[in-house]
């Protein structure tokens, strides 16, 4: 299971690369959600490269959907 929490944090991150493109920010609808889940599990299995990776996503997608009126 930690390991899957990683692979969560990951995948959040391989999809906020593109998300940070313009007429992409749709998908940091999709990015949000595999970070908050790759964070939650990093914190109840100790993974902590997860969780940090997990809200470093987190933080960056909120910032990226506030900036482009997505998020109010």
């Amino acid at each position: 299971m930690r390991s899957l929490s990683l692979l969560f944090s990951v995948l959040a991150l391989l999809l906020l690369l593109p998300a940070l493109l313009p007429l992409l920010g749709w998908l940091n609808w999709l990015v949000i959600p595999l970070a908050l889940l790759g964070a939650g599990l990093g914190v109840l299995f100790g993974e902590e490269r997860a969780w940090k990776l997990g809200l470093l996503v987190l933080g960056v997608a909120a910032l990226r959907l506030l900036l482009g009126g997505g998020l109010l």
